[in-house]
Order: C-alpha cells, then sequence, then structure tokens
C-alpha cells in the first residue's frame, strides 16, 4: 500500500486504548470478566436503556433477541433490501423467513408502507437497519408493531450514538443491537452489544451468550466464586472479552468527540461536493442526530460515460479508497434462489445501487485528504461526463 493511500476507513487509536489493554494484559484477566462488566454498565448508562450486554459479534447479538423473543420455524421477519448479510442471515439460522422488502429513496431506510404491505400472521418482528447512522421513522415502524403485535429489534450497527426526536438509538425497539466492528463508531476489532428494557430479553441473552449456564460463570474463577453452575438451555459461545472491553472503554470516553469530528467530514464534503451536478448528497431530517457513520453520495449514472465501478476504479488509481453499502440482499444468489425473488419488487433499492459510492469518513482524516477524495471525484466526473 502506497503511503499517499487514503484508507476507506482507519479506526482511531491513542494512549488511551494502548494504556487500557496493557493494563488488562497484565492484570491476567483477559476474558471475560471485571472489565466487561464495566464496559456494559458505563455504555448502559450513555444508552440510557435498562440493560446491555456486550457480545462477541451484532450477528451474536442479534441472533441471541431473536432466540429471546422465541422466534419458531416458519415465522417471519420483515428486513431491509439494502443492508449487510448478517441482518437477513440470523432469521435464517431459526428456519424462519426472512421477508426482505425495498427502502426510501431519500434516506437508504426500510419503508414503513413496504413494511405493512408485507405483514402477515406470521409477522413475529421487523429489523430496521438504521442506515449510516440516520434512524428510520421509528414512530411509523411502532404504530405497526403495536397493531399487529411483533416485536422490533433495531439494527443500530451503525448507529451509535444517533437520537430519533431526542430519543436514543438503543432506548426505543425491543431490543436494540451495536456493532464494534473495527470499521465501526465504536471499535474493538469485533464484538456487539443489546441494549434492552425488557428484562426477560435480557435474562435469556445473558444465559444464552455463554452455554445456557444459568449465573454469572465467569465469577467461577474469581475468590467470590464457586466451581458449581448448571446449565440450562443449550447456549452459544458468544462471550465478550476484557481485552475488547478495555478497547471499548477507551473509545466510549471519546464517542462524542469522534461523532463531531465525522458530522464535520460529512459537511466538508457537502461544502466541496454540492456544485457538482453529477452526484446527489445525502441528506438527513430535523428530526434525527445521527452518528454519520458512512458518507453515501449517488452518481448520475445516465450523465456519466463511465460506470459506478469504473468510477471506483478511477479513484483507487488515485490513491482513494471507497466502499459500497451495500449489494441488496435480493441480488445475492441465496436469498434470490431461496426466496424467489424478483429483481422488479425493488425499484427503489435498484436506482440506488448502480449508483452508490461510499466515501472516507473517519475520525483523523485529514483537511487535504478530504480535499484529495473531493478534487479526485469533482476531475473523474468532469473528465468522463457526457
Amino acid at each position: 500500500m502506497k503511503n499517499d493511500y487514503i484508507p476507506f476507513h482507519k479506526p482511531l487509536v491513542t494512549d488511551d486504548e494502548i494504556n487500557e489493554v496493557v493494563d488488562t494484559i497484565k492484570s491476567g484477566w483477559w476474558t471475560t470478566g471485571p472489565k466487561t462488566l464495566k464496559f456494559e454498565n458505563e455504555f448502559n448508562s450513555f444508552i440510557g436503556s435498562k440493560f446491555s450486554l456486550a457480545v462477541s459479534s451484532w450477528t451474536a447479538a442479534a441472533h441471541l433477541a431473536l432466540e429471546a423473543i422465541g422466534l419458531q420455524t416458519g415465522d417471519e421477519v420483515i428486513v431491509p433490501s439494502i443492508t449487510f448479510t448478517a441482518t437477513a442471515e440470523i432469521v435464517c439460522y431459526f428456519k424462519a423467513k426472512p421477508v426482505i422488502v425495498d427502502v426510501q429513496e431519500d434516506s437508504f431506510n426500510i419503508d414503513p408502507e413496504e413494511i405493512e404491505k408485507h405483514i402477515t400472521n406470521k409477522t413475529r418482528a421487523v429489523i430496521p437497519v438504521h442506515y449510516g447512522g440516520n434512524p428510520c421513522d421509528m414512530d411509523e415502524i411502532l404504530k405497526l408493531a403495536r397493531l399487529n403485535n411483533f416485536k422490533i429489534i433495531e439494527d443500530a450497527a451503525h448507529s451509535l450514538p444517533a437520537k430519533y426526536k431526542g430519543r436514543m438509538i438503543g432506548t426505543i425497539g425491543d431490543a436494540t443491537c451495536f456493532s464494534f466492528y473495527v470499521t465501526k463508531t465504536l471499535a474493538t476489532g469485533e464484538g456487539g452489544m443489546i441494549s434492552t428494557d425488557d428484562e426477560e430479553i435480557a435474562s435469556r441473552c445473558s444465559i444464552m451468550r455463554l452455554h445456557g449456564i444459568n449465573s454469572d460463570a465467569w465469577k467461577r474463577y474469581t475468590s467470590e466464586g464457586s466451581w458449581y453452575y448448571e446449565v440450562v438451555a443449550p447456549g452459544f459461545k458468544y462471550n465478550f472479552t476484557d481485552i475488547q472491553a478495555s478497547l471499548g472503554l477507551a473509545q466510549l470516553k471519546k464517542l462524542e468527540i469522534m461523532q463531531s469530528a465525522r458530522k464535520n467530514i460529512f459537511n466538508k464534503y457537502n461544502s466541496l461536493l454540492a456544485d457538482n451536478g453529477l452526484l446527489k448528497l445525502y441528506k438527513y431530517k430535523d428530526d434525527v442526530e445521527p452518528s454519520y457513520h458512512l458518507y453515501p453520495i449517488l452518481l448520475d449514472i445516465e450523465g456519466l460515460k463511465i460506470t459506478r465501478s469504473q468510477v471506483i476504479d478511477e479513484l483507487k488509481n488515485m490513491g482513494i479508497g471507497t466502499s459500497v453499502h451495500f449489494i441488496p440482499l435480493y441480488r445475492h444468489p441465496y436469498y434470490r434462489e431461496t426466496y424467489n425473488l424478483d429483481i422488479k419488487n425493488y425499484p427503489v433499492s435498484e436506482y440506488i445501487y448502480p449508483r452508490i459510492i461510499t466515501l472516507p469518513i473517519w475520525p483523523g482524516i485529514s483537511d487535504s485528504q478530504i480535499d484529495r477524495v473531493t478534487e479526485g471525484l469533482n476531475s473523474i466526473t468532469r473528465k468522463f461526463k457526457k
């Protein structure tokens, strides 16, 4: 990799993370232990939910949440078309059906009208994905949940911290699942969190995240613990580690600073790309406070001589990393063939997908790097304008 290459993402690491990890390593307690508990408590206080449970990934968190609400074979869970595969994949673990619906053109979030069209007597849950940290229309989704008696498991992989009409994401649905993957707004390498106000969901997730053991199994290795435990269900190996918690504790302290940095980058991009008539820039509604996890743009491909993929290649040749969020679920062979999905049922997603590029927006990216990204994109669109 060239020294001047601008990666799509780079985690912000300071001595705070390093010192916390070194402290954990020296303590001798590397797996689930006191720092994990401390991280859960501090995260819980930050979000404002009653319970927060750290686990090994977002996928683990959402799998546990669906298990906790009693998802069964043959049930249906409504998910958006534009999301990462994990959102639908976890439904398949239960031999339940992910019902994949179209999104809104302005936000790329799940469309409540599409949810309503696809509700059946088998609908057990909806998983709204807060795309790029932009909260979904939760009032509309909550109304549908109350009328039709289904659960809301929020996919907040992009949404820490974010607010919807003054309410923190993590305090609205029946359960909310966060990701701490390395590219996320709070990164521990891998990891995730379940936040909920439902004591039954929290209790079940707590048991099932570590082999179905009925109490705090990690305490059996402390001076206050006991070797004896009982398994009450066939659980999973989804626990978090204290090494990960060390990173989480350090990152949580500067989470709002990093959010502010992302917002500044977002606004700089908007300013520098505003006059490019071959781009459509992403916008937020006034009633949300986003996390600014992604900076997506839509290309006017009808006005260009090259495709989105070729634009990405041109940027790469300039030393600029980008990504695409996401390949719609119905375009993947497994979902398309298993559920007999027709591309014609997703007109909004089909408008977005061939046009979308996501630009680097990590805290620490310099003004000169932002200039390079925007100058590169502007020069490519000028060069290949029809």
